[in-house]
């Protein structure tokens, strides 16, 4: 290492830098690695831990589990959280990566006994490919097809016992055959409070080598959308202000990174905040239709939908009516317009 950067390490402020090896994989290092680490959703979590524990007395792999809920709140590590407390390897794909029939098939006869296969984003896969899991959830057997016309002919390959372990935000696109094979549970993952945030935070930054106070988190929970997701994002451009300019990480950087990244006080983007004001200033605060409003804010309808409607409808900036999108007082008040 040259002598500039080992002087930069000793010059700054932040502990951060001392973490650099850990910043190539700053998603895995944060991740949770057993239950007690993990905050939040503490009715799965029991949940869990009671189905976990009586399939390890039976000697038998766990259940098929489903988890669904907004994106960010902790879906992929309970995923990884059940396969480290069973000791199982845990193989990870996602519902777009299998496009064919072969290729789930390749996945399954490549499992070992007691394996775990965590699809991501399983409303994804075709109905096809849908029709061939049934079968592998159900009896732990694989049918394929070989051959067109009159000389096709079935055969079934025998599954090692396997854990499918599956998560969407979408679950309402799940065809009604597949969520009833998740036999070990569907579970849906809740926002977070603020104080469990805060408690993400504090648990982040310690990993991230990161000294900060009650206020400088505080700050950051409130903005932080009840996602830890989106915590940590915040807190990692925080860190990288304070590294930046050479300072710790204080109330005032918190601020100041939150500016320059254009959220403010409730968590609003810039985006959010432009649409709240198309939909006041363009429509009188509504009603409105969606793709009216999607059109004027140069969005897609499913971008304004998932993306921002959610979290402005939790805080009850918006309603959603039979004639379309609704300002409320409260968004007025936030954006301080007068009606």
């Amino acid at each position: 290492m040259s002598s500039t950067s080992k002087a930069a390490r000793q010059d700054s402020p932040n502990k951060a830098l001392d973490k650099a090896p850990d910043d190539l994989f700053l998603d895995t290092t944060l991740r949770p690695s057993s239950w007690n680490e993990y905050v939040g959703q503490k009715t799965i979590k029991d949940n869990l831990k009671v189905l976990l524990r009586a399939a390890a007395e039976r000697k038998h792999p766990p259940e098929h589990i489903l988890f669904y809920g907004p994106p960010g709140l902790g879906k992929t590590t309970l995923a990884h959280l059940i396969a480290k407390e069973t000791a199982s390897q845990l193989k990870a794909t996602s519902g777009p990566a299998i496009e064919k029939v072969g290729d789930l098939a390749s996945i399954l006869t490549n499992l070992a006994p007691g394996d775990m296969l965590f699809i991501d984003e399983i409303h994804r896969l075709n109905k096809a490919i849908e029709e061939v899991l049934y079968p592998a959830m159900e009896s732990g057997s694989l049918d394929i097809i070989i051959g067109k016309g009159p000389s096709a002919r079935t055969i079934q390959l025998e599954l090692p016992p396997f854990t499918l372990l599956a998560a969407t935000t979408r679950v309402a696109l799940l065809s009604s055959p597949l969520r009833s094979r998740f036999s070990g549970g569907t579970f849906r993952l809740e926002f977070y409070t603020e104080k469990e945030i805060q408690e993400i935070i504090h648990r982040s930054a310690r990993l991230l080598g990161i000294d900060i106070d009650e206020k400088s988190s505080k700050k950051i929970a409130e903005r932080s959308r009840f996602t830890p997701r989106t915590a940590n994002f915040l807190l990692k451009r925080v860190r990288d202000l304070a590294q930046v300019e050479k300072m710790a990480v204080s109330v005032g950087i918190v601020d100041k990174a939150l500016a320059m990244l254009g959220i403010d006080e409730l968590g609003l983007t810039q985006t959010d905040r432009d649409l709240l004001r198309t939909l006041i200033d363009k429509f009188g605060g509504g009603p409105v239709g969606l793709n009216t409003l999607a059109a004027s804010l140069s969005e897609e309808e499913a971008t304004v939908e998932e993306v921002h409607e959610p979290y402005l409808l939790q805080l009850g900036l918006i309603e959603r009516t039979p004639r379309g999108r609704k300002a409320t007082d409260k968004a007025f008040d936030h954006l301080k317009i007068k009606r």
